[in-house]
């Protein structure tokens, strides 16, 4: 069951991730351990070259395992990653980026995600993500 709703996480992003509400991202989809969150492609993401800027990804990708660890805990602020990587594996065309997170494991200390990153009507991955969430001791 989940423990918290997709209105609920975009009011999270609304009021607590000013960054991620800033680039427009919202969440789409919240799961039982999952989540889905779109960010809307905007051409002041792109660098060099004309691929979307990593942070933007990374950004993304945090977000998205946030979203997915809050699905299995509520609203618990204080839940914080403690280890991230990323690979980027294909540069993406201009459309929204979609990042689609699952909890590996919940423990009771550390959360494991993943996340796969695409473009917007696109298939196949342009990055994939890991990462670890400490989570709070719960207060009885």
């Amino acid at each position: 069951m989940r423990a918290i709703t997709v209105e609920e996480f975009n009011t999270i992003i609304r009021e607590e991730l000013p960054w991620g509400h800033e680039v427009g991202m919202k969440a789409d989809e919240i799961g039982d351990g999952t989540a889905i969150l779109r960010v809307p492609f905007g051409s002041n993401f792109l660098r060099p070259g004309g691929t979307v800027a990593g942070p933007i990804m990374m950004g993304l990708a945090d977000a998205c395992m946030y979203g997915a660890a809050l699905s299995r805990l509520g609203p618990v602020k204080m839940a914080v990653t403690t280890s991230f990587s990323i690979n980027f594996l294909h540069r993406l065309v201009p459309a929204d980026l979609l990042a689609e997170g699952r909890v590996l494991k919940m423990g009771k200390r550390l959360a494991v995600m993943e996340v796969s990153i695409h473009s917007d009507g696109h298939d196949e991955p342009v990055a994939h993500a890991t990462g670890t969430y400490s989570i709070p001791p719960y207060k009885d």
